[in-house]
C-alpha cells in the first residue's frame, strides 16, 4: 500500500512520517506541495512543521497549494488522510475538518511526551487500537489549542468524532481536552500530537504511535480484499 507524505516549504516532520509508514510495512511516497498529483497513492499524510513559515495563520497558505486541491478531492472520495500538528491545522483550514487551532492558552511553546486516550477506533487511522486505550506520544506546538463553537463540539462528541483526548492535564487549552478529531466518514483524522515520533524503541517514548500507520495499512488491505 502506498502512503503519500506531503512536503510543504517549512515542513519539519515529513521524513519522520515517511519512516513511520515504512516501519509499519507500507510504501512511503514523497509528494511535493507544488504538484497537483498524488502519484497513485492510497492514503496521504500531512506532516508537522511550519508550512510556508506559518505566515498569515498556521495552515492558511498551505490550503491553497496545488497538491491540496487533489488531497481535498481524494478525501471527499473516501481516501484516508491524516493531518499531524501543522497538518491538522491545514485540514481545518481546508474545511476537511471543523474547528480551528489557536495559540496555546499559556502563550508558550510546549514540547513533552503526552498521554492520550483513544476515544474512537472506527476510523481508518485508529482500528489497531482498542477503545479507551491510553497511549503516549510526543507533543510539540505553539498553536495547538483546538477551538470550535458549542454546537460543533456537541456534534463531534455526539457523533463519536473525538478520536483522541488529552490525559494528565490539558497542555494547550484545547476545548474539552480534544487532541484529535475525524470527519463524519472516519477517513480524515487530524491530531496535534506526533505519532510518527513514537514508532521506534530507541527514539521517543515507545511504539504507541505506530498504531495509526498500521491501522491505515490494514484498512487499505481490507478495501482491496
Amino acid at each position: 500500500m502506498k502512503v503519500g507524505v506531503v512536503t510543504f516549504p517549512g515542513s519539519l516532520d515529513d521524513g519522520d512520517a515517511r519512516r513511520a509508514v515504512t516501519l509499519a510495512g507500507g510504501e512511503a511516497v514523497a509528494l511535493w506541495h507544488a504538484d497537483a498529483d498524488l502519484r497513485g497513492v492510497d492514503a496521504v499524510v500531512l506532516p508537522g512543521g511550519f508550512s510556508y513559515g506559518d505566515y498569515l495563520r498556521c495552515g492558511a497558505i498551505a490550503r491553497f497549494a496545488p497538491v491540496m486541491t487533489e488531497v481535498v478531492r481524494a478525501a471527499e472520495g473516501g481516501m484516508p488522510v491524516l493531518g499531524i500538528c501543522n497538518g491538522f491545522q491545514v485540514l481545518c483550514e481546508s474545511h476537511l475538518l471543523p474547528g480551528a487551532l489557536v495559540r496555546n492558552d499559556h502563550q508558550k511553546f510546549v514540547c513533552k511526551d503526552q498521554r492520550l486516550r483513544v476515544e474512537q477506533t472506527g476510523t481508518a487511522w485508529t482500528s489497531s487500537f482498542t477503545a479507551g486505550q491510553e497511549i503516549t506520544v510526543p507533543l510539540k506546538n505553539g498553536e495547538g489549542g483546538f477551538v470550535a463553537d458549542t454546537a460543533t463540539l456537541d456534534r463531534l462528541e455526539g457523533e463519536g468524532r473525538v478520536v483522541f483526548r488529552y490525559l494528565d492535564g490539558n497542555p494547550n487549552g484545547s476545548l474539552r481536552d480534544i487532541a484529535g478529531i475525524s470527519n463524519d466518514r472516519g477517513n480524515v483524522v487530524g491530531l496535534m500530537p506526533h505519532p510518527e515520533h513514537a514508532v521506534e524503541e530507541l527514539f521517543g517514548p515507545g511504539l504507541d504511535g505506530l498504531g495509526l500507520f498500521t491501522s491505515v495499512l490494514s484498512a487499505g488491505l481490507e478495501a482491496i480484499a
